[in-house]
């Protein structure tokens, strides 16, 4: 017969806390908060106690040194998850600040005894612990013992079977304090401001009793809370298979004999990066790609990282948002993290089930990306790219590139190696004009045309013409073959399947 104790997990209310945390948090755990002013301490408090508190299991948040409960309340009704009708029904607010200032820990452990056997709650909070012991230190009693009373204080919170939380504001998690000995959760926030952005950070450095996803997660407080972005490969674990056809499914790209060149299409669940210089028309085929899906009934989503959003002025993908066929995610900000931006996008492809997603365009996307996260920024678009792929929908991403002429490239970045499939545009001088060309440079795992094929644009869009007349042209002046043995290719050309 087994004798292991199941330890219950309470969902925080907390989006993506529950899974940074293992699966929730530890009930009657004895937790503590920690961070610099100003980091969300006592917003995440909140947003818990309101969560859980109920008449059944009240909540007794516990005021010291910091914000009376007045002053407090007045801040934290501005978000949404406040509910005014809680305040003395489920949570109770008690001030300590009179029993903190005489500096006796035996008087405001005695406190905190008195309020809990009177009311007994399920979940205790105390704010600002660190102003307790800061207030003993200075007291001067005798029979002050900070690590005795930390002991006797979690002790008694574990047999009267209370969740506890004490809120701090620490600075170096490597100080020597008995309570990160005792605390069976240690929650590290952390803020830093780097240009014009805010970036908050959030690390489980213990939790007692369940495996926690390590490393650094950012969050973001808004006007509903704290929302927590966990890597997209926690939140994809529920999903091993794709949740759309199969890859041999060959998806229309709406441009008229592209999909010839690509062999029949883009094979569905596919990444294609489509690359080539400013006014190329990147953007037309990332709608027309968007609007041929919701020809055939599908829809899809489009991330807009461009101060102006040229794509959405297509008067046909403009009536397909307002039909809410195609989702947009819209997010022109300088604090963004990897993990933000790929949540968002994953939370509107779950909405509209959508099998298409565009992003528009890399280039953007990156100065989207908080500074602090563009040193991995390689990285983090494969993280990306994996995760949206990982759900079954195929991908199009546009990068812009400079067009040197004799230099062919497809992504600044480095990551045409990333993709399933890369469509090349160019500019070419030909017969004394300037002219453009595409190019299927891979289909992984895939036939497809090696021609380069002239192509113009008009009010219908991109129109697909046939290969340039002669072979010999003018790139930059410079007598080069149109072939792809273009010189000076690089790592990415060796990678896509092209030689020099």
């Amino acid at each position: 017969m087994s004798t292991k104790v199941t330890i219950n997990r309470l969902a925080t209310g907390v989006p993506g806390f529950d899974e940074i945390l293992g699966g929730g948090l530890p009930e009657f755990s004895f937790n503590l908060i920690a961070g610099p002013p100003g980091c969300g301490k006592t917003t995440l408090a909140h947003q818990m106690m309101f969560a859980l508190a109920t008449p059944e299991r009240p909540a007794i948040f516990f005021t010291v040194l910091g914000e009376p409960p007045l002053k407090m309340l007045r801040y934290q009704q501005q978000f949404s998850f406040f509910d005014e009708e809680a305040v003395n029904r489920s949570i109770r607010y008690v001030n300590l600040a009179d029993d903190t200032l005489a500096g006796d820990l035996d008087e405001v452990l005695r406190r905190i005894v008195a309020e809990v056997e009177t009311h007994t709650p399920a979940l205790v909070f105390v704010d600002s612990f660190r102003s307790v012991v800061l207030a003993s230190e200075s007291g001067g009693s005798p029979n002050n013992n900070l690590p005795q009373f930390v002991q006797q204080l979690g002790m008694l919170m574990t047999t009267w079977q209370a969740t506890t939380f004490l809120l701090g504001e620490y600075f170096n998690e490597l100080d020597s304090n008995p309570v990160f000995t005792v605390a069976d959760g240690l929650i590290w926030l952390r803020q830093s401001v780097q240009r014009n952005s805010m970036v908050r950070k959030m690390e489980i450095m213990k939790m007692r009793g369940q495996p926690t996803l390590p490393g650094l997660h950012t969050f973001r407080i808004a006007d509903s809370g704290i929302t927590v972005f966990p890597p997209a490969s926690v939140t994809l674990q529920d999903r091993a298979e794709p949740i759309h056809g199969s890859p041999q499914q060959r998806l229309k790209m709406g441009v008229p004999h592209l999909d010839d060149m690509l062999g029949g299409g883009l094979p569905q669940g596919y990444s294609l990066l489509v690359a080539g210089p400013s006014g190329s028309g990147k953007s037309m085929l990332a709608a027309a790609f968007l609007e041929e899906g919701a020809r055939n009934g599908e829809t899809g989503v489009i991330a807009v990282f461009e101060q102006r959003p040229n794509h959405l002025r297509n008067a046909a993908l403009t009536r397909l948002v307002q039909m809410d066929k195609v989702g947009v995610v819209d997010r022109r900000v300088p604090d963004l993290s990897i993990d933000e931006i790929v949540q968002q996008l994953l939370s509107e492809i779950r909405r509209l089930d959508a099998t298409r997603v565009v992003i528009d365009s890399l280039s953007g996307f990156e100065l989207a990306v908080a500074p602090a996260f563009r040193e991995d920024f390689r990285e983090s678009l494969s993280r990306m790219v994996n995760a949206l792929t990982s759900t079954g929908v195929s991908v199009l991403m546009t990068s812009e590139l400079e067009d040197r002429y004799t230099d062919l490239r497809f992504s600044p970045y480095g990551t045409a190696f990333l993709t399933d499939a890369i469509i090349v545009q160019r500019y070419i001088e030909l017969d004394s004009r300037l002219q453009r060309i595409m190019a299927v440079v891979k289909v992984r795992a895939s036939a497809h045309s090696d021609e380069l094929r002239l192509y113009s644009i008009d009010d219908n869009g991109l129109q697909i013409g046939t290969r340039p007349h002669n072979q010999e042209g003018l790139l930059g002046g410079r007598p080069t073959r149109l072939t792809p043995g273009f010189t000076g290719a690089g790592e990415d050309v060796r990678r896509a399947g092209f030689h020099e």
